[in-house]
């Protein structure tokens, strides 16, 4: 079976990879490449280094209109970070991929909202796109438990699994039965912004680790200690009740154990 892929983020580019082990893509859609980095230099999406790498042509229009030559009759949208015109899914059944129990956290960080409210369920919807974010009819969804010792790179390593086992339900039944979406229970995931990397130490100390473990190991939470700056990457609630970093990155430096960087404040 031959499809397409609109993919962009880590995610995207990892649920690509497990996808091209069974089935033909013809063509990776993905965004432009970006700057990134200290040096602000251009940088090719994490999906469009997976269709290189498989051998996958990749398309990357500045804007999407009708007639992208797709030679596909069912796009797969998965973490592609941009929303599709009405015009386009009118060509082709698109499908996306949404590491969440929809309605729930619909929108940009799914996983990361879910890991910063708390939530110990999360899971894998596969929805058709419609014009509103998030909105579309389901396909298929299964729950997955949050473990307390998960981050968002270990709940996106499991929804990717997930995906790709729905999408060949999906995928080979073509005269599956799609659900509305629920009215109620609507979250939206807002995109990570800088301010939600910033650790107010003052909260309580179970959020300050949800937090932290919402941010890790793709972006990263920041806080001011012992008179620095750092990017905490691991944390924990301790005995006491008190919130307890355990990996640090000291600006311009490495990561580290916590206790190893107070040593080398000494």
């Amino acid at each position: 079976m031959k499809i397409a892929v609109a993919a962009t983020a880590p995610f995207g580019a990892d649920v690509l990879q497990r996808l091209a082990a069974t089935y033909e893509i013809t063509c990776v859609l993905t965004l432009s490449d970006a700057p990134s980095g200290r040096g602000r230099k251009l940088a090719p999406p994490p999906a469009k280094e997976a269709a290189e790498r498989l051998g996958i042509p990749v398309l990357q229009p500045e804007a999407l209109e009708p007639g992208l030559e797709l030679d596909a009759s069912t796009m797969v949208a998965v973490a592609y970070g941009r929303l599709v015109p009405e015009s386009l899914l009118a060509e082709r059944l698109w499908l996306n991929v949404h590491p969440s129990l929809l309605p729930r956290w619909r929108g940009a960080a799914p996983v990361e909202r879910a890991l910063m409210a708390g939530d110990e369920e999360t899971g894998v919807t596969i929805i058709e796109l419609v014009k509103e974010l998030d909105a579309g009819p389901i396909a298929a969804q299964r729950a997955l438990a949050i473990e307390p010792d998960d981050d968002a790179g270990d709940v996106y390593a499991k929804a990717a699994t997930i995906a790709v086992e729905l999408l060949a339900d999906v995928l080979g039944d073509p005269d599956r039965v799609y659900r509305p979406q629920s009215d109620e229970g609507v979250t939206y995931a807002d995109k990570i912004t800088a301010g939600d990397r910033v650790l107010d130490l003052s909260r309580p100390p179970g959020e300050l680790v949800d937090r932290v473990r919402a941010l890790s190991p793709h972006i990263g939470a920041r806080a001011r200690m012992q008179d620095r700056d750092v990017t905490v990457w691991r944390a924990r609630v301790a005995e006491d009740g008190s919130f307890q970093p355990l990996e640090v990155q000291p600006q311009g430096g490495r990561r580290m154990e916590y206790a190893a960087w107070l040593r080398g404040l000494r």
